[in-house]
């Protein structure tokens, strides 16, 4: 096999060149072929079932269940398609960097038949491809196939027709060779077929002495590199294999595995995919990579690459759902380098490296790297936070354990809901001489697992869809969108939907989906809503509530009927609600929005999410803190003047590669063909140029005032600013008159007088305040001095003493317990009102190792309550105050725990 030469200074780029050109060599391939070569997907999956895109075959679901294959953007029905897709799972995370295989981010080259060609092309194609001296040059005698077990077609094919020798082709059951694995027993019910792996052999120095071809073994010997899906069958109840009606092929060729066998490594870590992140990794730490012992180096290479890919796509850290795995993510690389001695925030430092590997191919990660540099050190920062209280968390829970090992589910529960690791926590309790009980929670983990595939996941990774729109589609083409230039348009009804499927008419009140030849109706994209209106015709009329656009690139009407009846071949006026007037100002406005919240806060500012109306606007953008006041006025101003400058906007239709050329603004997580519709404010130098699709203004002076309304966070990172022009502005600026005549009347000033008087009422407020603490503490005083004396006690070689007292808050309650102690000259004291537990230590019983904090939390827990604090002081609520005796009861044992 060919071996490329990967030289360490000019020869990266070099490398880096030629694992794109084995890319675009596979797509090429395909193409000659007759397939269509389609962009990526997002990571961000559209598909409600699945949180990520997990495989080439998930934007292609509908097609490989009967609908009509029509993309939008390019013309004609293709039944052969090939992609590069960029794929993220996390299912085997923990995997990720202890084995040599695993990787949360991987590319995914493949190429699909959606009922056209079957088990003979993919196969003798795939070993073409694999075997031709022009294209990957694999010696075939290294070369092995898998096969399902009864699947004779296909043994019979790499057999007979491509001539593989018998002795390298081998029958395996369901659960290696079938997809989904072990369906035909287990299900789930829906398509699946058999499939066959293809091997190549490293030789026996990758290998143990147990492997004696693929599948066998606990070497790296034997590589699978491709895998063919014959989708054939309809896995009905009982593991019925009933034919379906159409036969498709699904095959997945993994790129990072491809790369190390055609760059000659031992594994991808070792190709530039991910050298030039370890490569900075280790001049950071000072520690060089050493391949199979580096694990740190591995897990954020490969971590920090799947987090710039789903940034990019839009998926920004949060508390749950996919924005959670993206918080994991960084938070595991996070935990890593802090392995490596790097102390401080550094994995946004290594964005550009995955650039540098990924950005040829996928120049999106390198038009958002200064965002998604944003993104992820803001929550690696969070997670430097999270960790040091961690760790104080850890060693409460394991001073209070009584065992010596750690439940398995107290572990799971650290690492899922505050993010601590695992590796960390065995470390903190070996020091103690204490063990995690890992079988409890590795059985926690695969409960929370079971619990997140319930909906999203392999079971429903299939669902039925009508192809209603599809065959409109085939029929008729592309809708032809008129918006940009007119509000009303005369065109014909060319299909109607109802509840999945295509009908004759839709009857007055009906209600349905109608596609017209022409629209200019705005279908719902790029934040902005899509249009609503009217229809009317001759007898007839109806209301347009909404307007979508399909995948095949038709404009959907939703409509209900009000007069006459509606039938395909109709000619209709469609007309536009005025209110899309009111949108077009806010779009053109967000625009400015952006260009200016880069102006005055910088530009690591991007778009993160926007939403365009006839009566506002909300703009989500990256930035790690709130606006202050004067930052907020300087972005108003700059967008209010380029209002008042009457600048021009003007939109063209150019490639891509010009577009960024040009420097224009993408939105992220967008999929953009080879032509964008680039839109510019300003003419020789404009102050805005943006990817947009939407409806705009022709000139800004039109837009009118420009109000800030409202500033928040949204996530860590992302900050959200909601706004108003024109005639919206007007209605919000009277709004805000309207309530400052009323606060004015309420307060019995004129409005002019009202800060003056707030001010005041302020004041005074602050003045009551203090003198209501006074009196809680000269109540605590008397009702400390009269309660009648506590009897000091021991327990566990401390002195103690405890109170009951009746209506102190927690201020008043610390204040008693300060007293008590200096009083009573105790170790401890334990002072409780209602619901609430106060305990205070002295000095010398802090050396003696009393901790309140400990001594709280086993108070309160034994009757149902919970709290704690620092070793001098801490605080507890009980669910019951009635169970107050009953906890001040228990002091003497708890000390006695704490004692021994």
């Amino acid at each position: 096999m060919p071996v490329y030469s990967c030289l360490v200074d000019d020869g990266v780029s070099q490398a880096i060149s030629e694992l794109n050109d084995l890319r675009r060599r596979f797509l090429d391939y395909f193409v000659e072929r007759g397939h269509l070569a389609y962009p990526s997907a997002s990571v961000k999956s559209d598909d409600p079932s699945l949180m990520f895109t997990s495989a080439g075959m998930v934007q292609f679901k509908p097609y490989f269940l009967g609908a009509t294959p029509k993309f939008a953007g390019y013309d004609g029905v293709w039944h052969r398609v090939t992609t590069a897709q960029k794929c993220l799972r996390i299912n085997d995370i923990e995997n990720v960097g202890r084995t040599l295989r695993h990787h949360s981010f991987f590319e995914m080259l493949g190429n699909f038949s959606f009922g056209d060609y079957f088990k003979r092309e993919a196969s003798t194609w795939a070993w073409e491809f694999a075997t031709s001296q022009k294209l990957l040059g694999l010696d075939p005698d290294r070369l092995y196939v898998t096969v399902y077990q009864d699947d004779d077609e296909a043994f019979q094919i790499w057999r007979d027709v491509v001539g593989v020798p018998e002795s390298r082709i081998s029958r395996w059951d369901e659960d290696e060779n079938f997809w989904p694995a072990n369906a035909v027993t287990k299900g789930p019910n829906g398509p699946c077929g058999p499939c066959s792996e293809i091997f190549y052999d490293r030789g026996p120095e990758y290998g143990t002495a147990d492997e004696d071809g693929p599948n066998t073994g606990s070497g790296d010997r034997y590589v699978e590199f491709w895998n063919l899906v014959f989708t054939q069958f309809d896995r009905q109840d009982g593991g019925v294999l009933e034919p379906l009606p159409q036969k498709n092929i699904d095959t997945g060729l993994g790129f990072e595995r491809l790369a190390a066998l055609m760059m000659g490594q031992p594994d991808a870590y070792g190709t530039e995919l991910f050298q030039p992140t370890i490569r900075k990794v280790s001049q950071l730490s000072g520690q060089p990579y050493q391949g199979t012992s580096s694990l740190s180096h591995r897990v954020i290479a490969d971590h920090v690459r799947a987090a710039t890919f789903a940034i990019t796509d839009g998926v920004l850290p949060a508390n749950d759902g996919a924005g959670y795995v993206v918080k994991m993510l960084i938070r595991r690389a996070a935990r890593h380098a802090y392995l490596l001695g790097l102390k401080d925030a550094v994995l946004h430092d290594l964005v550009d490296e995955v650039g540098i590997a990924m950005g040829g191919a996928y120049p999106e990660v390198l038009d958002g790297a200064e965002r998604v540099k944003g993104v992820i050190e803001t929550e690696e920062e969070q997670f430097r936070r999270t960790l040091e209280s961690g760790i104080e968390r850890v060693g409460n829970i394991l001073s209070d354990l009584r065992g010596e090992e750690l439940p398995g589910e107290v572990a799971f529960d650290l690492w899922q809901t505050y993010g601590f690791p695992l590796d960390l926590t065995q470390e903190l309790a070996a020091e103690r001489g204490m063990s995690v009980d890992r079988a409890g929670y590795e059985a926690a983990r695969e409960a929370a697992r079971d619990a997140s595939r319930g909906e999203t996941g392999e079971k429903r990774l299939f669902t039925k869809q009508s192809d209603a729109f599809g065959a409109i589609a085939a029929r008729v083409g592309e809708t032809r969108f008129l918006g940009y230039e007119a509000s009303q348009a005369q065109t014909e009804v060319v299909g109607i939907v109802r509840e999945g499927a295509e009908v004759d008419v839709l009857r007055e009140g009906d209600s349905g989906t109608v596609v017209l030849a022409q629209t200019p109706f705005y279908a719902e994209g790029g934040g902005q809503i899509g249009d609503a209106g009217k229809l009317a015709w001759d007898g007839g009329g109806a209301l347009v509530s909404d307007t979508r656009r399909s995948s095949q690139g038709l404009f959907l009407h939703e409509v209900k009927v009000v007069r006459g009846r509606l039938a395909p071949g109709t000619q209709v006026t469609a007309s536009v609600d005025p209110a899309r007037d009111q949108t077009r100002k806010h779009h053109t406005a967000t625009h400015l929005l952006h260009a200016a919240l880069r102006t005055v806060l910088g530009t690591h500012v991007t778009q993160a999410g926007s939403l365009v109306a006839p009566d506002r606007l909300r703009f989500d953008f990256t930035h790690s803190h709130a606006l202050s006041a004067d930052e907020a006025t300087a972005v108003e101003e700059l967008v209010n003047r380029w209002i008042q400058a009457d600048l021009e906007v003007a939109w063209r239709v150019v490639p891509l590669a010009e577009a960024r050329e040009a420097g224009a603004m993408m939105l992220f997580g967008e999929k953009y063909g080879s032509q964008v519709r680039m839109v510019s404010v300003g003419d020789e130098r404009p102050v805005s140029i943006e990817l947009c699709g939407g409806t705009h203004v022709d000139r800004t002076g039109t837009i009118g005032a420009f109000i800030i309304t409202s500033e928040e966070a949204v996530s860590a990172g992302v900050r959200r600013i909601e706004a108003r022009v024109g005639a919206a502005a007007i209605d919000y600026l009277r709004e805000l008159r309207a309530r400052e005549r009323r606060l004015a009347g309420l307060l019995g000033v004129n409005p002019a007088q009202l800060e003056e008087r707030v001010t005041r009422l302020a004041n005074e407020l602050k003045d009551s305040q203090r003198e209501v603490n006074r009196l809680r503490d000269r109540l605590a005083a008397a009702l400390t001095s009269a309660a009648p004396a506590a009897e000091v006690r021991e327990a566990g070689g401390y002195s103690y003493a405890t109170f009951a007292l009746e209506g102190l808050d927690a201020h008043a309650l610390r204040t008693a317990a300060d007293r008590q102690l200096e009083a009573t000259g105790a170790d401890v004291v334990v002072v409780g009102s209602g619901p609430l537990i106060v305990v205070k230590t002295s000095p010398g019983a802090r050396e003696r190792g009393a901790d309140a904090g400990r001594l709280v939390r086993g108070i309160a827990t034994r009757v149902g309550g919970g709290g704690g604090g620092k070793a001098d002081m801490a605080q507890a609520g009980l669910k019951d105050a009635a169970r107050l005796s009953e906890a001040l009861a228990g002091v003497p044992e708890v000390l006695g725990q704490a004692g021994g």
